[in-house]
């Protein structure tokens, strides 16, 4: 079940801090292609430095799965806790950043729309951050740097459920594209997340699941508290 657009008929202003979040990833993303893996790294979250407040500035070997396994580190910004919004524009690949933004441009109108331009934004950052921390307590000394607009657009999928849970979603299933309520998609979305990330253990797979949960759960609380006085759109 992969969506490919939503009902955004009852939206009423013009999405400007998604196109811009959307045009930042983009921008950044071709920077890393640029800069390479010095750059990638450097500005990627490390928990072990967000932990310590140390930069890892040398390349450290860790052991998993009976492997040595050779992890990049490069010098990273002053203070080195500026990697927390810096690797919320950063992705992996391609078809990473290509999916994140399909998501934030199909969800993120919505929500933008109720909460207002400064405070989507605002409330986009907090989740991003919240993820952040639910996916390095777990493993504060961890030295495998993470990055990706994940948890930040988790967040925007959870207000999105909570407030416009019957709104049509399109699609594609197997062959055929067809609608169905936001709360199935999006519910079985955060079930996903849920069910890999207890496959998958502490260990994990290179999947940070717990930033997808975190920011997720970020969003269906926080998104009451920053509509406040806020006037919703009328459901479709």
């Amino acid at each position: 079940m992969f969506p490919i657009g939503d009902d955004n008929s009852s939206v009423r202003v013009v999405p400007y801090v998604v196109y811009a979040l959307i045009a930042v990833n983009v921008a950044v993303y071709l920077l890393q292609a640029a800069a390479g893996d010095s750059f990638t790294y450097a500005w990627s979250a490390v928990p072990a430095e967000i932990t310590t407040g140390v930069d890892i500035v040398r390349p450290v070997t860790i052991q998993a799965g009976g492997e040595s396994y050779r992890i990049p580190h490069y010098p990273g910004p002053a203070p080195i806790y500026l990697t927390l919004l810096s690797s919320m524009f950063m992705h992996g690949s391609l078809m990473h950043l290509g999916g994140n933004m399909l998501y934030l441009w199909i969800f993120g109108d919505q929500i933008e729309d109720l909460l207002g331009h400064w405070r989507f934004l605002a409330f986009y950052v907090v989740c991003g951050l919240v993820a952040d921390f639910a996916h390095i307590l777990p493993d504060p000394g961890s030295v495998i740097p993470t990055l990706g607009a994940s948890g930040a657009i988790a967040g925007v999928l959870g207000a999105y459920l909570v407030k416009f849970p019957r709104n049509r979603v399109r699609v594609l299933m197997l062959r055929f594209i067809t609608a169905v309520p936001a709360v199935v998609v999006l519910g079985l979305w955060f079930v996903f997340q849920f069910v890999s990330q207890m496959a998958e253990g502490p260990a994990g797979g290179g999947v940070a699941y717990l930033a997808h949960i975190g920011g997720f759960l970020a969003g269906v609380a926080l998104v009451f508290v920053f509509a406040i006085g806020q006037t919703a759109p009328e459901a479709a």
